[in-house]
């Protein structure tokens, strides 16, 4: 009875040290295999995505074709009970144009694309000028026109009479802003998801400056910018280190959306995010836009977002919990079922 010690000879001692060095020395082995197993899935779900845009034309990627023939049969909460069917009667336009922020591609959308076809919607993800898997030079994107190209070329081909419904994730909203105030009839929607959702006269980079500072600071002392013309010109990009990109936009995101994140982000072009915006009530005024607020995004702070929305008001404003600023989300249903809801507003 009572408290009980263990004496032990050197040679013991010793003999213990060394059987904790090999379990912490397995250990560490297991860490690293695992993280080099996520590592491969990342980089071959980056190779399909890579491999199902080649089957078009340009810039632009999309699967087309659910992977099932099966529809979901579920009632959804916003079709008041219906089966599918009927509820997509309710849904006039079926064509959803998603557009990534910045460092971002076609590829982050993977989980919403999934969603959309299956319940019967046709959503296309693009990717902007030196994103995703588009060949250009991001150090040669100096403009908003530039970045935006794909998308403008997109609606630019649309049939006169057609409508898509326009997604913009972060810095992407300011390409649908763009994109409205060139072609506001082709535009029945606008969705800003977290995005820079800015006003007349005003500069992307602005509705990050709170939570990076002011543009000329950050030109001066950011650690993460990119001389693609030589330390001696303006720089002309930037990307965060990966531990700074994990903590700002992947905070609640799934350890394998991390991984293929890691393995496909592109640096961020200077000269569009800097660039202001002009924006006329005739065009870009008399667009129909919604704003989809991420309530644990540190990217864009939930009351960086509740600013924008009050600054620059939008038709109605929707929010889901436990978001950060990525697409992938940890709850992608949210999104998934946000948009529906949208595309049967009359």
């Amino acid at each position: 009875m009572g408290n009980h010690f263990t004496f032990m000879s050197k040679k013991e001692a010793r003999d213990n040290h060394g059987s904790r060095s090999k379990r912490m020395g397995r250990s560490q082995r297991k860490l690293l295999a695992e993280e080099e197993l996520l590592h491969r899935q990342a980089l071959s779900m980056a190779l399909q995505q890579h491999q199902l845009s080649q089957r078009f034309d340009g810039s632009m990627s999309r699967r087309i074709g659910s992977t099932s023939s099966r529809r979901r049969n579920l009632s959804d909460p916003f079709s008041n009970g219906k089966q599918v069917p009927d509820f997509l009667e309710n849904i006039k336009l079926k064509k959803f144009v998603l557009v990534h922020g910045e460092g971002f591609g076609a590829w982050c959308w993977y989980k919403t694309i999934a969603s959309l076809e299956e319940a019967g919607l046709v959503p296309i993800a693009i990717d902007l000028t030196g994103s995703g898997i588009d060949l250009a030079d991001t150090n040669s994107v100096t403009t908003l026109a530039e970045y935006s190209k794909p998308l403008i070329s997109y609606l630019e081909n649309l049939p006169e009479d057609e409508q898509v419904i326009l997604v913009g994730h972060s810095s992407g909203g300011a390409c649908v802003s763009y994109a409205l105030e060139n072609f506001p009839k082709k535009i029945s929607k606008a969705i800003f998801l977290c995005a820079t959702m800015v006003s007349d006269g005003q500069r992307p980079f602005d509705v990050f400056a709170e939570e990076l500072g002011s543009a000329e600071r950050f030109m001066q002392e950011s650690q993460f910018l990119i001389y693609g013309n030589g330390t001696d010109k303006p720089p002309t990009a930037f990307m965060f280190e990966k531990q700074q990109m994990k903590g700002l936009y992947f905070n609640q995101s799934p350890t394998k959306d991390v991984a293929l994140a890691m393995v496909s982000m592109r640096p961020i072009p200077l000269g569009p995010i800097m660039e202001k915006l002009s924006l006329s009530p005739e065009k870009y005024g008399t667009g129909r836009r919604f704003f989809i607020q991420t309530l644990d995004d540190r990217a864009l702070s939930p009351d960086v977002q509740e600013k924008l929305v009050r600054d620059n008001p939008p038709e109605r404003v929707f929010k889901i919990k436990g978001s950060d600023h990525c697409p992938f989300f940890s709850k992608p249903q949210s999104l998934h079922k946000m948009l529906l809801e949208i595309a049967q507003i009359p």
